[in-house]
């Protein structure tokens, strides 16, 4: 189940995001019938006893899945502590100033379009656009197609 609930929670619907009461919450849930069909499968298994252990029942609305969908594995990856700890000492290290950096606290317009080495370079490809044209109706014509 856990798989149909990570593939992505917009494709699935993943359920909901309160627990059912009785098997017949599922049928007034506002999802698509898969969704509707895995939570259902979820319930009949959560009553037998070789499943007790996963409490399907308490978690039939997340499709059995126990975890948070977008937690990260400290397996794999990152973790949301190391992103959140790198987060803080990048915005405490932001409020000193870089020794030798250059800020700029306004914008001003400096201009459009190419620079003039960029400008040669897009002329170039236009005119071998415009040849590589000329040749194709060229063959076109040698062959007695018509464009």
């Amino acid at each position: 189940m856990a798989k149909y609930v990570t593939k992505g929670a917009s494709e699935t619907g993943a359920g909901l995001d309160h627990r059912l009461s009785t098997d017949g919450d599922i049928g007034w849930a506002p999802v698509n019938e898969h969704i509707r069909a895995l939570m259902r499968t979820c319930w009949r298994l959560g009553d037998l006893p070789e499943y007790a252990s996963l409490r399907l029942r308490a978690w039939a609305h997340t499709l059995g899945y126990r975890g948070h969908i977008l937690t990260k594995s400290r397996a794999y990856s990152t973790t949301y502590a190391a992103l959140r700890a790198d987060r803080a000492a990048f915005r405490r290290d932001a409020t000193q100033m870089v020794e030798g950096a250059v800020t700029k606290s306004s914008w001003r317009y400096v201009g459009s379009g190419y620079t003039p080495g960029a400008a040669q370079f897009a002329t170039g490809i236009m005119e071998d656009l415009a040849r590589n044209r000329e040749c194709a109706r060229e063959a076109m014509a040698e062959l007695g197609w018509r464009e």
